[in-house]
């Protein structure tokens, strides 16, 4: 806390008289940090910045220790009002006032456009509106599973009510409780294209209302009003939202009276001179223009480096054995590891998540044994992958069970977001690829690496069979990073040695730099992954039936496959690829451009989903879609035949 605490039923004069001026000096800064940088949003942060320096004042939030352990913490969900961030926290104290000044959207600065974590006091990045109430969720979820007492503020925007991931936040507080967290509107009426009436018209109170919880309503320029509103809120026995009407601009009378005008814009220097005057701040615009001209500073020295927070398990447990006589689906085999790893967590926190699938995805089997750290959320995708996310980076071992489709493809946004904020999320997606089956196109999940590959830190591992499966779950939970397990439906067969035992028992080790080298043999490299590797055995043992002996390489981790792999791959100078993915944007376009990369001389003749199948068995499916053993078996002896080296690569 800086100014106090939310204990006192009422403000001090002198702490209203303290907030009054740091209005002031922070609407400056506002003005100066869009102007300087000739863009930005003025009039939200103009709006908001009044709650938001009762926040950070009274919250247990020390500048001299802005990561400390059972912290409260501070969301803004419309990201966009970063300058009343940056200037309510420079100037309580998290750091140098003249920072964002500097560094308001330069390039290299941590003082972006939207608000980052890589300035301390902000928690989540934000930016993609209806958001920051999930995070903040999470936030608070993860101080009751720890029991460390900390509260959770979140500020929002009246326009980003519109959005439905709020329903699904606001229901899942409400279901668990989550008294310690408190939202905030910044309810000015207006958005970016008008107001909110003529964008979108709905009865923001009467939703929050609806899913259950408490509304206070004041003025949000009344900082008495606002710091009584808080406390209130915070005694609830419900979740409470405290609806604060604002103004768009406030402080300014002619931007006032513009609207929505400056919600997205910039004031010209000499209108911003003309509101500093107004304001009775100092005009000292001409000297942060020349200050901005000059080299940057050393942003990571200015700034405390954040501390990492999240957290792995100490053990990966024993792990279980499959074999031709206890055979398994993947998603099985995943199951049983997971209800293995909450034996053995030696104290870290835990949470699995579901939206409804629980029985499908077998995280049932934890929820059974482990039912306080199993969290049943509805189908609320999108709200559930931001929830994991906040979870993560708060210091809880974070796991999402869900069907390829929705915790992938459908909640794309959201993931991508848990990357930009460096989250620790374990995705366990089953009912991928075509082998779903029955359940027809619009569940065939055949896009899941091409859209995590696209971020910088998601990776993604299809386990070959059940004992792969277990491993590579026991290895993500002693691993940091955003890491998706991407499962089948059906049953798989164990996959063996030539010498009948099982290939991923014994001593293996997953390393998600390697390659899994089933067989060796000449002429072509056959490669699978995945749901494809009993299929491709398949292919194989046919081949090697006539005399024709290929080598057989399961890819389990795509992405950072070793160099001394792909040129094992690469060594024949032809390569099959077999996947239950789209090609353009799976393993075989991924393995082309790597080779490539390394110039390494290789054709690639590559297999995999070319069109939205139907429904039907998954079997089925696959020899429709030309991608069963006898067509991989073809394709090969196309391959070995064709007098190029291969045929043209599709």
């Amino acid at each position: 806390m800086i100014l106090g605490d939310f204990e006192a039923p009422e403000l001090t004069d002198a702490e209203v008289a303290r907030l009054a001026a740091l209005g002031v000096a922070t609407r400056a800064d506002i003005l100066k940090m869009t102007t300087l940088a000739a863009s930005g949003h003025p009039g939200g942060s103009m709006s908001s910045i009044d709650f938001e320096l009762v926040l950070w004042g009274f919250a247990k939030c020390d500048p001299k220790d802005p990561f400390a352990q059972g912290r409260d913490r501070v969301v803004i969900s419309h990201g966009h009002t970063s300058p009343a961030a940056y200037a309510a926290l420079g100037h309580l104290g998290f750091f140098d006032p003249s920072l964002p000044l500097v560094g308001f959207r330069r390039g290299g600065s941590p003082f972006e456009g939207h608000v980052e974590r890589d300035v301390p006091g902000i928690e989540w990045g934000t930016g993609n509106l209806g958001q920051g109430l999930s995070a903040a969720v999470g936030f608070a979820l993860a101080a009751r599973i720890k029991g460390d007492g900390a509260k959770v503020f979140c500020a929002m925007g009246d326009g980003e009510q519109q959005k439905g991931q709020l329903g699904e936040a606001r229901r899942y507080a409400v279901k668990f409780g989550l008294t310690n967290l408190v939202a905030l509107l910044d309810w000015n009426h207006v958005q970016l294209s008008g107001t909110n009436d003529d964008i979108l018209k709905q009865d923001i109170v009467a939703d929050w209302k609806a899913d259950g919880w408490a509304v206070i309503e004041i003025d949000g320029h009344d900082v008495r009003a606002v710091y009584r509103a808080v406390r209130a809120a915070l005694r609830a026995a419900v979740p409470t939202l405290v609806a604060c009407n604002t103004v768009m601009s406030k402080g300014v009378p002619f931007m006032e009276k513009d609207g929505y005008k400056w919600h997205g814009a910039a004031l010209p220097p000499d209108r911003c001179k003309e509101a500093l005057a107004i304001l009775g701040a100092p005009d000292d615009l001409d000297h942060w223009t020349l200050e901005r001209k000059k080299s940057a500073p050393d942003w990571h020295a200015a700034l405390p480096r954040r501390p990492v927070e999240t957290v792995v398990l100490p053990s990966q447990g024993t792990p279980r054995t499959y074999t031709t006589e206890k055979s398994s689906d993947n998603r099985g085999a995943f199951g049983g590891a997971l209800e293995d790893l909450g034996a053995v967590s030696g104290g870290v926190p835990m949470a699995v998540l579901d939206c409804d699938l629980l029985k499908s995805t077998k995280t049932d089997l934890f929820a059974a044994r482990f039912p306080k750290s199993f969290f049943q959320g509805g189908i609320a995708e999108h709200h559930t992958a931001v929830l994991a996310g906040a979870l993560s980076v708060a210091g809880i071992a974070a796991w999402w069970g869900e069907f390829g489709m929705f915790g992938v493809a459908e909640a794309y946004n959201q993931q991508r977001l848990n990357d930009v904020n460096a989250s620790n999320v374990k995705l366990a997606v089953t009912h991928s690829g075509i082998d779903v089956g029955e359940d027809g196109k619009t569940h065939h999940s055949i896009d899941y690496f091409g859209t995590l590959n696209s971020t910088f830190g998601w990776k993604v591992f299809t386990p070959g069979d059940p004992n792969q499966t277990d491993r590579i779950t026991r290895w993500m939970a002693t691993h940091r990073g955003n890491h998706a397990l991407v499962m089948g439906r059906s049953k798989f067969p164990v996959a063996l040695k030539e010498d009948g035992t099982p290939f991923f028992a014994g001593d293996y080790v997953f390393d998600p730099a390697k390659a899994d080298h089933l067989r060796d043999g000449s002429g072509v490299s056959l490669v699978c992954a995945g749901n494809m590797l009993p299929y491709a055995m398949d292919a194989w043992n046919a081949l090697a039936k006539e005399g024709t002996r290929v080598d057989l390489v399961s890819v389990a981790a795509w992405s950072d496959l070793s160099d001394a792999d792909l040129a094992h791959i690469a060594r024949h100078g032809r390569v099959v690829t077999v996947e239950d993915h789209n090609p353009k944007t799976g393993l075989g376009t991924w393995i082309q451009a790597r080779l490539n990369d390394l110039g390494l001389p290789a054709r690639v003749r590559k297999m995999g989903v070319t069109f939205y199948s139907s429904s039907g068995p998954a079997k089925e499916l696959y020899a429709l879609m030309g991608l069963d053993g006898p067509a991989i078996a073809a394709a090969v002896r196309r391959v070995l035949s064709s007098k190029s080296g291969t045929e043209r690569t599709a």
